[in-house]
């Protein structure tokens, strides 16, 4: 016995043809059997088909009068599986940008809504997309540069056209299902449409095939395309270059660049900061002075207070990589000071310490750590 069409909805019977239309939408993005998990996907077909079906004669005035009056009985005996759903406006209820009203016409095999849906053909099929991956030097990171890469992809074989057929001749309208692509499969209710097994979907077949590319329409090839890495990029950055994907009768796919940066022997990246690790000389961190530091777009001089311990860190604002969202901002550069301690002193070297030593009252021939010994000379 078949359920009450306004209890499936979860309606009143005086509900307004609004209410009508925002209980089908609630339910059937809950129930579609895309949305739910595999185990639950035949129950969710059962009832996406029952609330469908509900939706189709409540949405149509002359249909819900029947049915308001005479049940069930009403409906079945005037009208057909299809002629419910012939006039129930579906695609008002998603919009008709697509939505659910796709998805209806694939599971219903477009028989609902006065053939609005099977009268709408289905885009073909772009080229699949290629993924590259690019390696740049910091260098190149930091100024941006102009590269050419070399990318294999599918393309249209020229002899065939991209038809697949030989001399690219005209293809024949498939007789499985007389060039639609689809066959449709009555499953008690309701029509199903499934892809056509004998042409694939394509609707159309070839008699005897392109000998260069087998049939396949497209034949490998290795294309050098010439691409511009923006100031700033980094590891895991990318880049979207439309229509050089993989050839396909709906156009071509796009490319997808993924970017990595190769690791510096100066500098370490951290976003847009960079950091690094300084030598200076043990005279010039106790005395002070100016000093020479790499940079990216250039030397450049820094001051080092006198008694500047190793560890000390600097920071150089603007000094860093470029802001790939913000032209003309830059990230900092951080440097880092490393008392260089010299491993071989000659005989004057030696003297003039032992005289600092001895000036500063330390005594050499003492246990004490050469730690303390640092700390008390640069102290």
């Amino acid at each position: 016995m078949k359920k009450d069409y306004y209890e499936i909805l979860g309606i009143k019977k005086d509900a307004a043809a609004s209410d009508i239309k925002k209980a089908y939408r609630a339910l059937a993005m809950r129930h579609h059997p895309d949305r739910v998990q595999e185990s639950e996907k035949k129950q969710a077909e059962e009832k996406f088909k029952e609330i469908s079906e509900a939706y189709g004669v409540l949405s149509d005035a002359q249909k819900r009068q029947l049915y308001d009056q005479h049940g069930h009985a009403g409906i079945d005996q005037n009208y057909t599986s299809d002629d419910i759903f012939r006039g129930a406006d579906f695609s008002s209820v998603f919009g008709d940008g697509g939505g659910l009203d796709d998805i209806l016409g694939q599971f219903f095999g477009g028989s609902f809504g006065g053939g609005r849906s099977s009268s709408r053909q289905r885009r073909p099929a772009r080229g699949r997309d290629i993924q590259y991956e690019a390696e740049l030097t910091l260098e190149e990171a930091f100024k941006g540069v102009k590269k050419t890469i070399k990318v294999p992809r599918n393309e249209v074989c020229k002899d065939c056209s991209g038809n697949g057929a030989k001399g690219g001749t005209a293809l024949s309208d498939c007789q499985a299902c007389g060039g639609q692509g689809q066959v449709m499969m009555n499953n008690g209710f309701f029509r199903m449409a499934q892809t056509c097994p004998s042409c694939r979907g394509a609707g159309r077949i070839i008699k005897e095939s392109c000998p260069k590319c087998q049939g396949r329409g497209a034949i490998k090839h290795v294309r050098e395309i010439e691409v511009t890495f923006p100031k700033g990029v980094d590891t895991d950055s990318q880049m979207r270059l439309r229509s050089e994907g993989e050839v396909g009768p709906g156009g071509p796919g796009d490319l997808y660049i993924f970017i990595r940066v190769k690791a510096h022997t100066v500098f370490r990246r951290s976003g847009n900061d960079l950091e690094m690790d300084l030598l200076v000389s043990f005279v010039k961190a106790a005395l002070g002075g100016e000093v020479d530091v790499p940079a990216l777009a250039g030397p450049v001089t820094m001051k080092l207070p006198a008694g500047t311990e190793s560890g000390k860190t600097f920071r150089m604002r603007e000094k860093g990589m470029p802001d790939l969202r913000s032209e003309g901002t830059s990230g900092d550069l951080f440097v880092r000071v490393m008392v260089d301690v010299p491993k071989k002193l000659n005989n004057e070297q030696k003297r003039l310490l032992e005289e600092f030593a001895k000036a500063s009252g330390e005594d050499l021939s003492s246990s004490e750590s050469i730690k303390d010994k640092m700390k008390k000379i640069f102290k």
